[in-house]
């Protein structure tokens, strides 16, 4: 058996089909529980295609926002949808984030930290670049619990013997693990909250475009015409349809933040 080839996001269309709706719904949510105030300087680390940054720039009034992925075509997708002047779009790498220390009043991964691969060096990163007493905060699917919008797919094609790239750092996405993490880099006031949300798909043909032909893994492209049609028919066994053939799929996520210390 070969090994599944890691998770890269590159196709900026692709993942505003597959993922962007799950991060809005759930950055809504991760937005609220932060309560910014207004007039902070953010940094967007693992920024995709700019669904996030958008999200700050609606609801958190930024003074300013540096907003970095290291795909270049998730970054040429958010400047084609971002033109704010107080946001800046960059490539760059979260393990050796291009800011000087003590920048930013806020500083966020959304659905990043478990892509990582290390998370600690990550997060640590996270917290030099914020300004003492300033916000570190993550959010990522609770994988461990089965918690992220994906694993009705990963279910059913491990159960076939096609297992797909897991997150590398999937370990991180526990709360007690999250917890340990923001303790050994001496954060304060430091919380954490479960994320429920849930996507409609108005039939299997949305499902299967949205979640599977769309998925960075490639997975259709890696299937035989045979294998394909018994992956359809093992979602289309598992997931449950309405009167209209509407799908409603669940996911939930682990959020944290806290305060460097002063």
């Amino acid at each position: 058996m070969s090994t599944p080839e890691p998770i890269k996001f590159t196709d900026g269309a692709a993942y505003e089909r597959f993922m962007a709706p799950w991060s809005r719904s759930a950055g809504a949510l991760f937005l609220d529980w932060l309560a910014p105030g207004p007039d902070l300087s953010w940094v967007d680390v693992g920024c995709g295609n700019g669904a996030f940054t958008e999200m700050i720039l609606a609801g958190a009034a930024p003074s300013h926002v540096s907003a970095i992925d290291p795909s270049e075509a998730q970054i040429a997708a958010a400047q084609q949808r971002i033109s704010a002047k107080q946001v800046e779009l960059s490539v760059g790498d979260a393990l050796a984030l291009p800011y000087d220390d003590a920048r930013f009043d806020a500083a966020i991964m959304a659905l990043v930290l478990f892509f990582v691969p290390d998370p600690k060096r990550g997060a640590a990163e996270l917290v030099r670049v914020t300004k003492p007493g300033g916000m570190v905060a993550s959010y990522t699917w609770d994988i461990t619990r089965g918690g992220t919008p994906t694993q009705p797919l990963w279910e059913e094609l491990d159960a076939m013997g096609q297992p797909t790239a897991r997150p590398p750092s999937a370990d991180v996405s526990r709360f007690a693990a999250l917890k340990a993490l923001w303790a050994e880099l001496g954060l304060r006031d430091v919380e954490t909250r479960e994320l429920v949300v849930e996507r409609t798909f108005a039939n299997f043909d949305d499902y299967w475009l949205s979640m599977v032909v769309s998925s960075p893994t490639g997975v259709v492209g890696k299937l035989s015409d045979a294998e394909s049609a018994e992956l359809k028919r093992r979602l289309q066994d598992r997931l449950p349809a309405s009167a209209t053939g509407a799908i409603t799929v669940h996911a939930w996520a682990t959020a944290i933040k806290g305060r460097k210390a002063a």
